[in-house]
């Protein structure tokens, strides 16, 4: 006979998507406040691995990545300047992967 330990599954619990968006901009506040992750997802009686998967898909639905988000109150100007930099950064980093594959298929030959 199983133990009830071993055997027991705890039921799946569903949550509405305005839990979600609550207990994500919870976590934001709290994170902000440093309190861990863990803490908060303790708080809400949820896992802190499912917190950071609600987080990650609303900042993926709301369209904002983690390189291109765009600053709040931020100006026209600013924005094309922050996007300027970034283009620069990309551009060297493209030429340095380029630089390292031209260097990788001249040794391996």
């Amino acid at each position: 006979m199983k133990s009830t330990k071993q055997g027991a599954r705890r039921e799946r619990r569903g949550f509405t998507t305005e839990f979600k968006a609550e207990a994500v901009r919870l976590l934001v506040e709290r994170r902000a406040a440093g309190v861990t992750v863990a803490q908060v997802g303790r708080a809400l009686d949820v896992g802190p691995d499912q917190l950071r998967a609600w987080a990650k898909l609303q900042q993926a639905a709301n369209g904002a990545g983690a390189a291109g988000a765009a600053v709040a109150g931020e100006t026209l100007e600013q924005e094309n300047r922050r996007l300027r930099r970034q283009v620069a950064t990309l551009q060297q980093e493209q030429a340095f992967v380029k630089k390292v594959a031209a260097y990788f298929a001249k040794e391996s030959r």
